[in-house]
């Protein structure tokens, strides 16, 4: 896997409105490959602060956890995401 995808994937995973089913549609990483890949990424602290807050109930990293109101998960000034590797800027 190339460092931009690892790049992407690691601040998909700090967004606190990208679900864990947006990843996995874009790149395939199921929730336990993104932690594993979290883990062996970053700091020690930098993990442990994600974890955190991915499991503090602030974060909506899980879709079934979700607002119902909430139907999307990207921001309004993001192109469409056309199952491209990378989502366009």
């Amino acid at each position: 896997m190339e460092d931009k995808d690892i790049d992407r994937i690691i601040e998909m995973a700090w967004e606190d409105r990208t679900p864990f089913e947006a990843i996995k549609i874009q790149f395939g990483f199921s929730e336990s490959e993104v932690i594993s890949l979290m883990r062996k990424e970053l700091k020690r602290s930098s993990f442990n602060l994600w974890r955190k807050r991915v499991n503090s109930g602030v974060s909506q990293k899980h879709a079934q956890k979700r607002n119902p109101e909430i139907s999307r998960f990207k921001c309004t000034l993001q192109k469409t995401i056309s199952l491209n590797k990378i989502s366009k800027r």
